[in-house]
């Protein structure tokens, strides 16, 4: 299976990246085009893997193209590579608010489409994928492979995607601002500003793992530490009465509602 990345900003090398470091001897199946050519030299230059000088080489070396584009330029990429396209080639698109249904308006081809985050520039992300018809099983596995090694992967239904936005894809900065409000009030209490986002975004990460890791309800987690008139207690209590889990809801709503607007 030889894998073409149109795209090597940071998500495009992101999930590059992932996958040759799950499969290390792989990179002479990969080939990549960027029209910042210093970029995907630069790329080459470190991974190994093959520079195409247009799109319509790499389409012709590959099963599997990601398009990792900005949601403006897609549609001239689309164009500029369907000629090369046939039947059993994968097109898997990470451009933010493009549909498949519009990509399939522009290119007849077998279309997966992807919503990965930003965490997962370390390993980390969580992606979306849904797919057209023409995708089989055994070949949409091999595109979960790809994203697998960017982290966890999980297959929505198309109209699900926006839903994606609010609770996955735009939620990082939701826990950014937590985390920073968590350490301005350590800083408030005395603690060193560098120090306080340590503490802060440690205990952020352990208590997902808590949830990704034992299967317990967070609702559970969560009594856990709540001790009968203790300190956890007092802190949850002030957040309820402060609207903590409406305004994230609220948040996520609105992100989704605003990614319904911009899907195209």
């Amino acid at each position: 299976m030889k894998i073409g990345f149109i795209g090597t900003g940071n998500m495009g090398a992101a999930i590059l990246k992932g996958y040759l470091s799950a499969k290390p001897d792989y990179e002479k199946n990969i080939y990549a085009y960027d029209k910042d050519d210093e970029k995907v030299n630069s790329l080459a230059k470190d991974l190994g893997i093959h520079v195409c000088q247009d799109i319509k080489s790499l389409v012709e070396s590959c099963d599997i193209i990601i398009l990792a584009v900005k949601p403006d330029i897609l549609p001239s990429v689309v164009k500029q590579l369907y000629p090369a396209m046939d039947e059993k080639k994968i097109l898997v698109s990470i451009a933010a608010g493009v549909s498949v249904e519009f990509i399939e308006n522009l290119c007849k081809a077998k279309i997966v489409r992807a919503m990965p985050n930003t965490p997962a520039l370390l390993g980390h992300g969580m992606s979306a994928l849904c797919r057209n018809d023409l995708v089989k099983d055994e070949e949409f596995n091999q595109v979960v492979d790809i994203f697998a090694s960017i982290g966890l992967v999980e297959e929505v239904d198309q109209k699900l995607m926006d839903c994606v936005t609010g609770v996955s894809g735009s939620s990082p900065a939701y826990v950014y601002l937590f985390i920073e409000a968590l350490a301005d009030a350590a800083v408030a209490e005395g603690m060193p500003r560098n120090q306080a986002y340590i503490f802060a975004a440690q205990a952020v990460k352990g208590a997902a793992e808590m949830v990704l890791k034992t299967g317990v309800h967070p609702g559970e987690l969560k009594d856990m530490v709540c001790s009968p008139g203790g300190t956890t207690i007092e802190a949850v209590q002030s957040l309820e009465k402060n609207g903590f889990r409406n305004a994230v809801i609220e948040a996520a709503r609105k992100s989704a509602n605003k990614s319904k607007d911009m899907t195209r």
